[in-house]
């Protein structure tokens, strides 16, 4: 059984496009450049996907056609567009991208892996998803989570469970599991993640790929939330995951967006010299009503 399905594994890393496992930043390149069309580098990622995706089952939310009508814009914008619609195009100019299950993309469904909020379709798109939209990016769809994105492993009962494409008996990580799935699998360029305890830096170390958990409140959390959170989810911060570590920084720069001039993002100077100052507050309950809105 374990060999059966590393030797699975194995095929599905394998790829006839090699573009798969290009760089995001090459990829928006060549498009823009004309040496590579939107739509053709879409078509076979959507390929790549209903090809290999069962056994993987990362890509849990599909919005293929949607994709490939801003895949075919971009391409007539390199072809036929006018000098100003070219250098308007952004730096993420037709990458095919995808986005975890708990961000809002307009007219799909975001459930954090709950049963009962399956009805719970989004109006509009989460703000970081929007700013990597006007990037250029393409998003094919939405990626697995666990339950309350509250799992080192990727189930939950609406989309079952994710596996790590280099070994489909092991698990991806949690709870960004599908997307660094996504990712390793060559299926996806960038992902959107998520993490208070490990929900992104978990998934890229088990499957191989680079994520990035910024401080808490530099990247916006606007559209990652369900209906009935209680709070603010203060513990939780916005970050992306990628293949490349110069992908990773492109899209945490495009993901910040405006917000550049409002953090600055320069260390400030220590409050305190001595940790003999310092007050810890320590939370021992889990089960604090709180607990409902604080998604990782």
């Amino acid at each position: 059984m374990w060999a059966a399905a590393r030797f699975e594994a194995n095929i599905v890393m394998k790829s006839l496009y090699p573009q798969a496992f290009e760089s995001a930043i090459a990829i928006a390149n060549r498009v823009k450049r004309g040496t590579l069309k939107a739509s053709d580098v879409l078509s076979a990622q959507i390929e790549r996907i209903q090809k290999h995706d069962q056994a993987i089952n990362a890509v849990v939310v599909r919005d293929f056609d949607q994709a490939r009508l801003e895949a075919e814009r971009i391409d007539r914008i390199v072809q036929r567009g006018s000098e100003s619609q070219k250098q308007a195009l952004g730096p993420l100019a037709g990458v095919p991208i995808t986005v975890k299950e708990s961000y809002d993309l307009a007219g799909l469904p975001s459930t954090f892996g709950r049963v009962d909020m399956r009805a719970n379709i989004a109006q509009s798109d989460a703000l970081m998803v929007s700013r990597l939209k006007q990037a250029g990016a393409i998003v094919m769809g939405k990626t697995n989570v666990p339950v309350r994105l509250s799992d080192w492993q990727s189930f939950n009962p609406i989309y079952g469970t994710t596996n790590n494409p280099y070994d489909v008996t092991r698990v991806p990580g949690g709870s960004s599991g599908g997307g660094a799935a996504a990712l390793a699998a060559g299926f996806s360029f960038l992902e959107l993640g998520s993490d208070i305890g490990g929900s992104i830096r978990g998934p890229a170390h088990f499957c191989g790929v680079f994520g990035h958990k910024p401080s808490i409140g530099v990247l916006s959390g606007e559209g990652h939330a369900l209906p009935d959170a209680l709070a603010t989810a203060d513990l939780v911060a916005y970050g992306p995951l990628a293949r490349y570590a110069r992908d990773l920084k492109l899209s945490f720069d495009i993901a910040l967006g405006e917000d550049l001039a409002g953090h600055g993002l320069h260390m400030p100077a220590a409050r305190l010299a001595k940790p003999s100052g310092w007050r810890v507050a320590l939370l021992s309950d889990a089960k604090t009503p709180v607990a409902g809105g604080l998604p990782c």
